[in-house]
């Protein structure tokens, strides 16, 4: 298990994951020499990693899907190990139906996302039903859900500015280019390269690569985030609920969801059910807590189906091992026509 000053500058990095290790140092009250060192043995051991993930505003220039996908008997373990070397589906649960596989899928637009969901799954040995719900609106995503190891002043400290002030003042429809996707591959590596990395890899300057990362964030299209393995930091259970609320309350309740601090998913989705609801839990009887307290508090909501997730085999691009940890990298490319292997 994780120590509480594990957590404690995990959760730091959350607030500010490319901080410096003496602004961070100060914050935990260590030197900035003791802060690298820690958390340089978390990496080491897979165990807590900085990468990056899609801002709210990319989302709105993508086609997200949660995809369930039914194997056939015995071949989970063998299609999710499948599924791990596809950039487009950048997280892979498995869950307590132990035939059946939750991906969360993300290409450039829908006819990419019909022909990943409908001819790629489809060739792949031991998958034997996929059913695809289109997100419309995606409340949140995991980029923002953090753990509560800092009091409110250490928090204060570390809120960057952006937050501090209108997080909505950049708005519009920039776009992605080929040089921004060379950035990205590094950075889900790992998200506290230099500049000077980052513009060797890329070459160009270090000020020229700052200046676009600065602008990526400020446009809500980038978003730096820490993770960990979760079951060695005390959230070893994980659920996503399946929901209906009604039509014209539907955007008020997932905005309310996602203030929840267990909810690290919120989003409205095609099908059966308009909502979808992941959330990272300590222990099973959270389960029926968290499920009471939804209901309660919305009484439009309907959860129809929960399903636990036994698993994460990958997490945004992160390949884990049965514990949680880090164990390779398969960045996410979602421009990337489906079925192109990766380079």
């Amino acid at each position: 298990m994780l120590a509480e000053a594990d957590l404690e500058l995990i959760h730091a990095l959350q607030l500010q994951p490319r901080a410096s290790w003496a602004e961070l140092g100060r914050t935990l009250d260590v030197d900035a020499v003791t802060a690298a060192r820690r958390f340089g043995r978390l990496a080491d051991r897979g165990e807590a990693w900085v990468g990056v993930s899609p801002g709210p505003r990319l989302f709105e220039q993508l086609c997200v899907a949660f995809a369930e996908i039914d194997c056939t008997a015995g071949a989970a373990a063998g299609v999710a190990a499948t599924l791990g070397g596809h950039p487009h589906a950048v997280t892979i649960e498995r869950s307590a139906d132990t035939h059946r596989i939750l991906a969360t899928v993300a290409t450039a637009d829908v006819a990419a996302m019909a022909y990943y969901t409908l001819d790629v799954l489809s060739s792949v040995p031991g998958i034997a039903a996929v059913r695809t719900r289109i997100v419309t609106h995606m409340f949140t995503e995991g980029g923002s859900w953090q753990i509560d190891a800092l009091d409110s002043a250490q928090r204060a400290r570390l809120l960057p500015p952006s937050e501090r002030a209108n997080s909505d003042q950049a708005r519009g429809g920039h776009e992605i280019t080929a040089h921004d996707r060379l950035l990205l591959r590094e950075l889900y590596q790992d998200g506290r390269a230099s500049y000077q990395a980052l513009a060797r890899a890329s070459d160009t300057t270090a000020h020229s690569v700052r200046r676009r990362l600065e602008r990526l964030t400020r446009l809500g299209l980038l978003r730096f985030r820490c993770d960990f393995a979760r079951p060695l930091g005390g959230w070893p259970v994980a659920v996503t609920f399946w929901a209906t609320a009604p039509v014209k309350e539907l955007s008020a309740i997932g905005h309310a969801l996602v203030r929840l601090p267990e909810v690290r998913n919120c989003a409205a989705v095609t099908g059966d059910h308009n909502l979808v609801v992941q959330a990272s839990l300590h222990s099973v009887s959270d389960v029926l807590r968290l499920e009471t307290r939804l209901t309660d508090t919305h009484g439009g909501l309907i959860v129809t189906e929960r399903t636990m997730t036994l698993r994460h085999d990958k997490l945004l691009g992160r390949m884990l091992d049965p514990s949680g940890r880090s164990v390779g990298v398969v960045p996410p490319d979602v421009w990337r026509e489906p079925g192109c292997a990766v380079g």
